[in-house]
């Protein structure tokens, strides 16, 4: 806008020619600009502009064909730059609260933020039915966030509005069946239901297997319990009350169910991470992801002279688990895949062709943990993997 006022100030440009620069410099067309110099230069002249400060001009309007960010935007990005600083230095658990509450929405984005909570020291509380609230929150006196419960699918910002407005007025839920009795259950469907069980928000009441297997149970129960309260029956002497629920025993479920209900509800692993039984035998097999992104990345990391760099097109094994599988068709009507994989220090994506996918389908799943060796690529200054092999780790 301020390219296009000179323009038509000093250069005599019309409105549509002026938008005719400016479009050479929005989008960054470099043959469009040039050609708008010599009219540049030459209505300057006409206004009896000197040519050689109507040259100087235009030589500074050239690399906006490049990246063009004006004196007071680069001032307001400044003072934010400052400001956020400021805060992440001198309250960081609440900053970083408010910046997983603003990225709510983005799984990827907050994998990121809660990899720089650890860093700092901030430990991310899974949702708690007694101590989350909608959006990410402080823990009090600790270095601690607690997620925030509309961040688990399938749970809306009514059913969360109810069950901390019930907890505010009432106090704290002492367990599931006085849960249910609180909550209204035209609120609380059994979908719902069913992705907080599965997100842990009740492992402080009871355990979530258990929970999930009497669904039905607490369902029935909490439909009779309204019932009963809203027909008003009354004993002789006092009101009629609703039996104690008991729930049928079932095995606990196990961790990696667990884990994975959690990726699937929350969007990553919260209470634990699925590799961290294999460790030490990925540590000795494999390179870890971060590094082979940190080298590929071109960043800059002190480190000993005598240490190994990544380079590209070198052959690499890495061990994790499949987090995203991206399916296409190639135009022999393949299919072939570009997957996400992750471990403990990073994620990174790995292109797997046609014949690879036809050498083994079934480790190509979601939540498997396998082992690739594949040569490192760039693209588009992403650093990624061509698979060779891929084997499955099998649980034992």
């Amino acid at each position: 806008e301020q390219i296009m006022r000179i323009a038509q100030e000093m250069a005599g440009f019309t409105l549509s020619e002026a938008d005719i620069l400016r479009k050479a410099i929005g989008k960054k067309i470099e043959k469009l600009l040039m050609e708008q110099k010599e009219k540049f230069v030459n209505g300057m002249k006409k206004n009896d502009v000197n040519e050689r400060i109507a040259l100087e001009i235009w030589h500074w309007i050239e690399p906006f064909a490049r990246y063009s960010f004006n004196k007071s935007h680069a001032a307001c990005y400044a003072i934010i730059a400052y400001e956020t600083a400021y805060l992440k230095a001198n309250y960081p658990v609440e900053y970083m609260a408010a910046l997983l509450t603003s990225e709510g929405s983005d799984i990827e984005r907050i994998a990121t933020l809660i990899e720089e909570c650890n860093k700092m020291a901030i430990e991310v509380l899974p949702p708690d039915i007694n101590e989350s609230f909608s959006n990410f929150s402080v823990v009090p006196k600790k270095n601690q966030i607690r997620f925030g419960l509309t961040a688990i699918k399938n749970v809306g910002y009514n059913i969360v509005e109810q069950i901390i407005d019930e907890r505010k007025k009432n106090g704290q839920y002492i367990s599931i069946q006085d849960f249910i009795s609180r909550v209204n259950g035209k609120v609380l469907n059994k979908k719902s239901l069913e992705s907080l069980i599965k997100a842990g928000v009740f492992d402080t009441l009871e355990e979530r297997n258990k929970i999930l297997h009497n669904l039905e149970k607490l369902l029935q129960w909490s439909k009779d319990d309204k019932r009963i309260k809203e027909s008003g029956q009354k004993g002789l002497f006092v009101s009629v009350s609703h039996n104690t629920i008991t729930l049928d025993h079932i095995d606990a479920i196990n961790e990696y169910d667990k884990l994975n209900w959690e990726k699937e509800l929350l969007g990553l692993y919260v209470s634990g991470h699925p590799l961290e039984k294999h460790r030490e035998m990925l540590n000795n097999m494999s390179t870890s992801i971060k590094k082979i992104t940190t080298d590929l990345g071109g960043q800059i990391i002190v480190r000993s002279p005598f240490e190994k760099y990544i380079i590209q097109g070198e052959l690499v094994t890495i061990g994790g688990i499949i987090s995203s599988i991206k399916k296409i068709t190639t135009k022999k009507g393949q299919v072939m895949m570009f997957i996400k994989v992750e471990d403990l220090t990073d994620r990174i994506e790995v292109v797997v062709f046609p014949s690879m996918i036809e050498k083994n389908p079934e480790v190509f799943k979601e939540n498997t943990i396998v082992t690739i060796t594949g040569r490192t690529d760039v693209k588009d200054g992403s650093p990624k993997i061509i698979a060779n092999e891929v084997e499955e780790i099998l649980e034992s």
